[in-house]
């Protein structure tokens, strides 16, 4: 078992978040940028972030909707902020948003911390068509140990139900997951369960809940190995 201070030496498993982490949620609109050019990226950010507010509201509200329905309303939204773009690629960015581009470093990564004899698995808030669309895409089927969407939870990450579900597809402890993601609030939410978390800050984006701090802080997936 590795022994460095990112992996300690005590862990079994190494559970990824998808969106952002192992796959580039920009990547959808990058593919039909000239469709969307000057506003591509400002689009791109609103789709994103409402689609993670509207998780967000849904829990604490306790109510839920799969991920792809959110993907779409938020979609919808950020077609009405910008008027000016022409709402009939609106087909593409979503199956393109169901085939991302997973990060370069991806592959290597899964397959070494494999033969270093760890489990390694997704836990997402994305619906399982979602998932299995986007591993099967990047060619990552068969680099996992299990994919876990928080459909069987019927609740959106942070809450504890949904980092619970690793323990019930696993044969592991809390405290021998490392659970990896580009999402500091997801980094957050995984320390409060008991998971060692690794922050993958690829913007060099500064620290925030500090009370629930990651165990260690990378700016590239390959930094794990």
């Amino acid at each position: 078992m590795p022994s460095s201070a990112i992996i300690p030496a005590h862990a079994k498993a190494v559970i990824f978040d998808a969106y952002g982490t192992l796959f580039d949620v920009h990547s959808a609109v990058a593919r039909n940028m000239a469709d969307v050019e000057p506003d591509a990226a400002r689009f791109s950010e609103i789709w994103r972030a409402k689609q993670l507010e509207y998780s967000w509201v849904l829990s604490l509200a306790s109510r839920y909707e799969p991920f792809w329905t959110l993907t779409e309303k938020a979609l919808d939204y950020a077609f009405a902020r910008f008027p000016q773009i022409d709402r009939s690629i609106r087909p593409l960015l979503l199956e393109a948003y169901r085939k991302l581009d997973a990060y370069p470093d991806v592959r290597d990564t899964l397959r070494a911390l494999r033969v270093q004899g760890l489990r390694t698995g997704i836990l997402s808030n994305g619906d399982p068509s979602m998932l299995n669309a986007a591993v099967a895409s990047a060619g990552l089927a068969d680099d996992f140990d299990t994919i876990l969407s928080v459909d069987a939870a019927q609740v959106f990450k942070t809450s504890p139900r949904t980092y619970e579900l690793v323990l019930q597809a696993l044969p592991v402890a809390a405290t021998e997951v490392v659970f990896v993601s580009s999402n500091r609030w997801d980094i957050a939410g995984a320390a409060a369960f008991g998971f060692t978390p690794v922050w993958v800050n690829r913007l060099g984006l500064p620290e925030e809940y500090v009370e629930l701090a990651p165990s260690a802080v990378v700016r590239s997936l390959g930094e794990l190995v």
